[in-house]
C-alpha cells in the first residue's frame, strides 16, 4: 500500500514550516526551528516534505490561506534540499521514490518560485549522487523542454529548462566526463542549442544560460557543436527579449576566450552589435555587452583587431561612465555621515589574505593586493563550487551602485584595458571630453571625467605626464568639491597618478605636487562623508606602495593622521585603515621603531585590539596589520608582545576546540579557519621580531603547550592553515630551536605526510603547494640545526625531496625549496646520502642554478659538498655542472660565517678532485673561459 501522511502530523509540520519563515514573530520562529530539528529524526520526514511541497492545494484538514500555504511549500522545499546534503542522514529508497515523483510535478507548477525550488532540489540530488542516482531525470527534462507531443504547458517547459540550466551550472565537470562510454554533454548540448528556437522567451534565455556554462570550456561537445551554436547566436542577436540578448552577449564574450578563431571573422559586425546593445535602456543588458570589450581587450591576439574601431567604441564608453539618474537617486545625494554607526550589512565580509610562502629567493611573497580599484569586479567565492560553476547570486535591483558591478564601472574598466592596449591614441581621443567635462557645472559629468582620467593612468602615463602639472593641482582642488561622490573619485584618480608624483626628484616639484597630493589625500581620510574617508584611505595605501621609503621624512604626521582616524572611523573603514598602517610598516620598516612613532601608533592599535572581540571578523585585518608592525618594530615590539602572543594562542585553541566539537555534533557552526591563519601568521611575526631569548620565553610560557597546538594546525584539513603552520614551524626552527627540539619526534611524522605529493589534489593544486613549499622550507631550517639527529628521518625526507625536484609539474619555487632542504640534509648526514648522490646530484644542481645567492643557498651547497666528500666518484656525469656552479657562485666575498665556510668547502672539494683526477687541467679546460677565470681568481690551484 502507498505511503499516506497522518493528518495530525501533517498539520503540525505545516504550522512549523510556516512559522520558520516568519520574520515577524521571532519567538514563534525559534520554537518552529527547534521543532523542525526534532522532526528531522523522524524516518518519514522527507515523505511529509515532498507531500506538502508537491501538493498544489492545501491537503484536506489543513486550514491555510493561499499566501500561508505558499510559505509552507517553500519552507518544505528548502528543508528537503538541505536533507539531501551529505551532512544529513541518508534518504530512504521510499522517500527518494517520492522525490522522483514530486519534483517533476512541481516543475510544472503555476508558481514560478515553486518551479525554481523544484529545480534546486533536482540539482542537489545530481550534485550529491551523480547522474546515475536519477538516470531518468535528464531525458525527462529534455522531453518537457522539447514538447514534441504538445502535452506540456508553457510553465512545464520553463520549469524544466530552468532546472536544466541549474544542473549544468552546478555539475559542469560531471556532464563533461565519460559515463558508461558516453559523455552526457555530447547528447545534451545539441538539445540545448535546439531549445534556443523555442517560442517561449524564458526557455530561450535559460537555454543560453545553460549553454554559456560551457562556451568558455573546450569540451568535446562544444567542439562538435560550435558552428551550429554560432548560427543560432546570430539569429538570436535581434531577439526581442532583453534576457536572451544578454546571454547572446555573454556567449560572444566567452567564445573570445575559448574560440577566438571563430569570432575573428565576424568581429567588425560584432563590434557594431555590441555598441548597440551597450546603449540599451536595460542596464543589465548594457553591462553584459560592455564586458565584451574587457574580454577582447585582454585577449593576447584579438585586441589588435579593435584598433580601427576604437574611435567609435570610446565615445560610448565615456557616455556610459556618467552616473544614471537612477544611480544618483540610490546614492542618496550629499551627506555628512561620519557620526552614523555602520549597519552590520554595510561591513563587507573580511577574509584573511593568503599567508606568504617562504621563498628560496627572499623572505616571502603574499598576494599583491591592488588598492583603491574603483571598478574592481568582486567575485563571490564558494568553496563548494567546481570550476566553471556559477553560484545563484542576485545583486538586487536597488543595491547601492558603489557596491555592485555596474555599466559605469565596466565601461571604465574597458577604457583602462584599451589605454594599456593602444596607449597614446586613447588619451588623444578622450582629451576633448576631458576638456569639456572636468569643469562641468553638473557634478555627474565632472565625476565621469575624473573617472576617465584615472582609468587611463596606467596605459597613457607617457602622454598624460606633460599635462599633469596642470591637472594635479586641479584634481587636488576637487578634493573640496561640494559633492561627496566627486571627492571620492578624485581620491582614487590621484592615487592612480601617485607614482608620477612620488618619482619627482626636484625639491621644488616635490613641494608643488607630491606634498600637496599626499596631504590632500591624507586630509580626505577625515572627510565628513564615510565613503570619501574610505576612498582617501584606499588612495593613500596606493600612494604608500608607490612612494615607499620616500615617505620616511613625513612618517610622523602620517601616523598622527592615522591615529585621528582610529579615533574617528566607524567599523567598515577601520579595515582599510589597517591596510594603510601595514603598508606604511612594510615600506618604512625600522623608521617606525623610533620612540616618537611607537608612542603615537601603538596605543591606538592596542586600544582597538582591546575593543575587538575574539569572534569578530575585524580580528583578521587587525592581526595581519600587527604582523607587519611587529616585523617593522623588531625588538621595540617587546612591551606589547606577551598579551598579544597569549591571545593568539588562545584564539587558535578556541578554534581547534570548535573543530573537535563539530566532529561530534555536525549541527554546530563550522569554525572560521581564517582565525587560525591570521593568528599563526602574527605568532610567526612576533617570533621573528623579538630578541630570540624573549621569543623563547613566550613559547615556553604558552598555555596550552605551544607545539601541541602547532601540530594540530599542521594536520588541519584546510590548506591555508597548514601553509601558515609550516611557516611558523620554520620560524621556530630559526629563532627558538631549543624549545622546538623536544617536540620534533611528534612533528616529523606529520611533516613527512605533508611532503607526500599524492596528498595534493588536482583541484587544490595552488593552495596545496603553498603548504608543501613551507613544509620543505621548515624541514631545511630544522636540518641545519638538528644535523646528525636528523638520521631517523633522512630516508623518507630524501625520497620526498627527490620526488619533488624531479617532477616537472611542480611550481619552480617549491622545487627550489625542496632542493635547498635536500642539500641541507647533508650537514651531519653526508654518509647516509652519499650512496644516492649519483641519483640526485644533477637535479639538485639544476634546481640551484635558478636560486639567487643567500644564506639558504650557501647552507644547501655546504651540505651538498659534505655529501660529495663522502662519494666524489658519484659526480662523474655532472662534475662539469658542479664546477660551473662553483665558478658562478658570486656571493662569497660577503662577510658571513656561512659564506666563508662555503668558500672553504668548495676549496676542499676542488682539492679532492685535483688529487683523484690525473687529467684535472684538461677537465677544467672544458669549462667556459669566464668560468675557468673565476675559479682561478677565487680558489687556489
Amino acid at each position: 500500500m502507498a505511503w499516506q501522511p497522518s493528518p495530525e502530523s501533517l498539520s503540525t509540520l505545516a504550522a512549523c514550516l510556516k512559522d520558520s519563515l516568519s520574520g515577524f514573530d521571532k519567538a514563534a520562529q525559534k520554537q518552529a526551528e527547534m521543532m523542525l530539528t526534532q522532526a528531522k529524526e523522524s524516518p518519514d520526514i522527507n515523505n511529509y516534505l515532498v507531500y506538502l511541497f508537491s501538493s498544489q492545494e492545501p491537503p484536506n484538514g489543513l486550514q491555510c490561506s493561499a499566501e500561508d500555504y505558499f510559505l509552507v511549500r517553500s519552507s518544505a522545499a528548502i528543508m528537503l534540499k538541505n536533507n539531501i546534503k551529505p551532512a544529513s542522514k541518508p534518504i530512504s529508497d521510499d522517500s527518494f521514490a517520492l522525490i522522483k515523483m514530486g519534483v517533476p510535478m512541481c516543475l510544472q507548477d503555476k508558481n514560478a518560485q515553486i518551479r525554481n525550488y523544484a529545480g534546486v532540489i533536482a540539482t542537489e540530488v545530481i550534485r550529491q549522487g551523480g547522474i546515475m542516482s536519477w538516470p531518468e531525470l535528464l531525458p525527462e527534462l529534455l522531453k518537457m523542454i522539447g514538447n514534441e507531443t504538445g502535452q506540456f504547458t508553457n510553465e512545464a517547459q520553463e520549469g524544466a529548462m530552468a532546472a536544466m540550466a541549474k544542473i549544468c551550472e552546478d555539475n559542469t565537470k560531471m556532464l563533461e566526463r565519460e559515463l558508461n562510454g558516453e559523455r552526457p554533454l555530447n547528447f545534451i548540448l545539441p538539445k540545448l542549442i535546439q531549445a534556443t528556437k523555442s517560442s517561449l522567451p524564458k526557455v530561450r534565455a535559460h537555454a543560453l544560460t545553460a549553454i554559456n556554462v560551457f562556451t568558455a570550456r573546450k569540451s568535446q561537445a562544444m567542439l562538435a557543436s560550435i558552428d551550429d551554436l554560432l548560427q543560432h547566436l546570430f539569429s538570436l542577436a535581434a531577439d526581442e527579449n532583453n534576457d536572451v540578448r544578454r546571454q547572446v552577449c555573454r556567449a560572444f564574450a566567452q567564445l573570445v576566450e575559448s574560440r577566438p578563431d571563430k569570432i575573428q571573422p565576424y568581429l567588425p559586425d560584432l563590434i557594431d552589435y555590441i555598441i548597440a546593445q551597450q546603449q540599451s535602456d536595460d542596464e543589465d543588458l548594457a553591462t553584459d555587452a560592455a564586458e565584451f570589450w574587457l574580454t577582447v581587450g585582454e585577449h593576447e591576439h584579438l585586441w589588435h583587431s579593435l584598433n580601427p574601431h576604437i574611435s567609435k567604441i570610446i565615445p560610448v564608453l565615456l557616455q556610459c561612465m556618467v552616473y544614471s539618474a537612477e544611480d544618483i537617486a540610490l546614492l542618496g545625494g550629499a551627506s555628512d555621515d561620519e557620526d552614523e554607526d555602520d549597519l552590520e550589512q554595510d561591513i563587507k565580509p573580511q577574509f584573511a589574505k593568503k599567508s606568504a610562502t617562504r621563498q628560496a629567493n627572499g623572505e616571502g611573497s603574499a598576494d599583491p593586493a591592488q588598492n583603491g580599484n574603483a571598478y574592481e569586479k568582486l567575485a563571490s567565492m564558494d568553496d563548494d563550487l567546481e570550476e566553471g560553476e556559477i553560484e545563484d547570486f542576485e545583486d538586487g535591483d536597488d543595491a547601492n551602485p558603489d557596491e555592485r558591478w555596474t555599466l559605469r564601472k565596466c565601461s571604465a574598466a574597458a577604457l583602462d584595458v584599451f589605454a594599456r592596449d593602444f596607449r597614446d591614441p586613447v588619451f588623444e581621443s578622450i582629451l576633448p571630453y576631458l576638456t569639456k567635462n572636468l569643469r562641468h557645472p553638473d557634478w555627474p559629468y565632472r565625476e565621469a571625467a575624473v573617472l576617465a582620467l584615472g582609468a587611463v593612468a596606467e596605459g597613457c602615463i607617457n602622454v598624460v605626464t606633460p599635462h599633469l602639472p596642470q591637472l594635479v593641482p586641479y584634481l587636488i582642488s576637487l578634493l573640496n568639491d561640494s559633492e561627496p561622490v566627486v571627492r571620492q573619485i578624485t581620491c582614487w584618480t590621484l592615487g592612480r597618478y601617485s607614482s608620477w608624483a612620488a618619482e619627482l626628484t626636484d625639491p621644488t616639484q616635490k613641494q608643488l605636487f607630491f606634498e600637496p597630493m599626499m596631504e590632500g589625500i591624507l586630509t580626505k581620510m577625515l572627510d565628513p562623508n564615510k565613503k570619501v574617508q574610505e576612498a582617501g584611505a584606499s588612495a593613500f595605501a596606493n600612494l604608500e606602495e608607490k612612494a615607499g621609503k620616500k615617505l620616511e621624512p613625513y612618517s610622523l604626521p602620517i601616523i598622527q593622521q592615522f591615529v585621528r582616524c582610529f579615533n574617528k572611523f566607524k567599523d567598515r573603514n577601520m579595515y582599510i585603515l589597517y591596510d594603510c598602517v601595514q603598508t606604511l610598516a612594510e615600506h618604512i620598516g625600522p623608521v617606525l621603531a623610533r620612540p616618537d612613532h611607537v608612542n603615537e601608533l601603538m596605543p591606538a592599535l592596542i586600544e582597538r585590539w582591546n575593543k575587538v572581540s575574539d569572534q569578530s571578523r575585524e580580528l583578521f585585518p587587525l592581526l595581519e596589520c600587527l604582523s607587519y608592525v611587529a616585523m617593522a618594530l623588531n625588538d621595540a615590539f617587546t612591551p606589547y608582545a606577551q598579551p598579544i602572543f597569549a591571545r593568539c594562542v588562545n584564539v587558535i585553541h578556541q578554534n581547534l576546540e570548535q573543530s573537535l566539537a563539530l566532529q561530534n555534533d555536525p549541527a554546530l557552526d563550522t569554525p572560521d579557519k581564517d582565525f587560525l591563519v591570521t593568528s599563526l601568521d602574527l605568532l610567526s611575526a612576533i617570533i621573528q621580531a623579538l630578541d630570540p631569548a624573549k621569543s623563547a620565553k613566550l613559547v615556553q610560557g604558552s598555555q596550552p603547550a605551544f607545539f601541541e597546538l602547532l601540530t594540530f594546525c599542521m594536520k588541519d584539513p584546510t590548506d591555508e592553515v597548514r601553509q601558515s603552520a609550516y611557516a611558523l614551524l620554520g620560524d621556530c626552527a630559526k629563532y627558538v630551536f631549543e624549545q622546538l627540539q623536544s617536540s620534533l619526534p611528534n612533528i616529523f611524522p606529520i611533516l613527512l605526510t605533508q611532503l607526500d605529493l599524492d596528498g595534493v589534489l588536482d583541484e587544490d593544486i595552488d593552495s596545496g603547494f603553498g603548504a608543501v613549499n613551507n613544509a620543505c622550507w621548515s624541514a631545511g631550517e630544522i636540518a641545519i640545526r638538528h644535523k646528525s639527529n636528523m638520521a631517523p628521518y633522512v630516508p623518507e625526507l630524501f625520497q620526498s625531496f627527490t620526488a619533488i625536484i624531479t617532477n616537472p609539474g611542480i611550481p619552480k619555487g617549491v622545487t627550489e625549496n625542496a632542493a635547498i632542504a635536500l642539500g641541507r640534509l647533508g650537514l651531519g648526514n653526508g654518509e647516509l646520502l652519499a650512496p644516492e648522490l649519483a641519483n640526485f646530484a644533477e637535479d639538485f644542481l639544476t634546481s640551484m642554478d635558478e636560486v639567487d645567492p643567500s644564506d639558504e643557498k650557501a647552507t644547501a651547497f655546504r651540505g651538498f659538498t659534505a655529501v660529495v666528500e663522502k662519494n666524489p666518484m658519484a659526480l662523474e656525469k655532472c662534475l662539469l655542472h658542479f664546477f660551473t656552479a662553483i665558478a658562478r657562485y658570486r656571493d662569497l666575498k660577503l662577510r658571513s660565517e656561512t659564506k666563508s665556510g662555503l668558500h672553504e668547502d668548495f676549496q676542499k672539494t676542488i682539492g679532492i678532485y685535483r688529487q683523484i683526477m690525473p687529467q684535472f687541467d684538461q677537465f677544467l679546460a672544458q669549462l667556459q673561459p669566464q668560468d675557468q677565470q673565476a675559479l682561478r681568481t677565487n680558489y687556489v690551484f
